[in-house]
């Protein structure tokens, strides 16, 4: 019986790679990808040749039990994300959840995720905390924002660059301007940055500095009285 593998890629920076999860990728009989254009050169940069398919959240549903029955046949499946763990905040739950239940082996690789360093880094309290991800666009942006204003844990969020400053005028209205909060972006990278303050520094910072790249959010939990 064959087994899947959930291999994390660096989120930026190449020589986060680690020799394990160059060896499993290029043992595998097939990788999946969540984009293969981005995930191709990163094999090519590490000259890996097996072969890959696509694998996102557009199809994910229509193919997951096609991969059980792979893997079932003693294939071995290597799922790699466009950057970081995959399955967090991005494809790869779906996948791992009916091996799970097949009672097929899972082996998920340590490696690059973007909300360690960016939480470590925070200074915020990293002994408690919540991962949020994305949070909702529309429906039901205001119920969890509610909710996650009586939230005592540091709270980890990921955000596009287009949408940080609504977010942040979100998280004054509901945290309040003096809540701590630190904005890490383009992690890894040669422009890497972390701004860190209350929420209405940090809110001033990004309306005069357009802010690029991928961005993890770190807050800090409700104050107790």
């Amino acid at each position: 019986m064959g087994k899947l593998y959930l291999v994390p890629t660096p989120i930026g920076n190449l020589e986060d790679m680690t020799f394990r999860a160059v060896k499993v990728l290029q043992e595998a009989d097939l990788i999946l990808a969540e984009y293969t254009l981005t995930s191709g050169k990163l094999l090519k940069h590490f000259e890996i040749t097996t072969q890959m398919h696509s694998h996102h959240m557009h199809n994910e549903h229509k193919t997951v039990e096609g991969l059980v029955d792979r893997i079932k046949n003693g294939q071995t499946l290597a799922l790699i994300s466009d950057a970081g763990t995959p399955a967090i905040s991005d494809p790869g739950f779906l996948l791992t959840r009916a091996c799970v239940e097949a009672g097929l082996e899972v082996d998920c690789l340590p490696g690059a995720t973007a909300f360690v360093p960016a939480l470590v880094n925070s200074g915020l309290p990293n002994d408690k905390f919540v991962f949020e991800g994305f949070l909702p666009v529309k429906k039901g942006r205001q119920t969890r924002f509610l909710l996650l204003a009586e939230e005592e844990r540091t709270m980890i969020f990921y955000e596009s660059p287009h949408k940080l400053v609504k977010t942040l005028k979100n998280m004054v209205e509901f945290f309040g301007e003096d809540r701590s909060i630190s904005v890490s972006r383009e992690i890894s990278k040669l422009h890497e940055e972390t701004v860190r303050g209350t929420v209405a520094e940090v809110l001033k910072h990004f309306q005069t500095k357009a802010p690029k790249g991928e961005i993890v959010i770190i807050v800090g939990g409700k104050p107790k009285s």
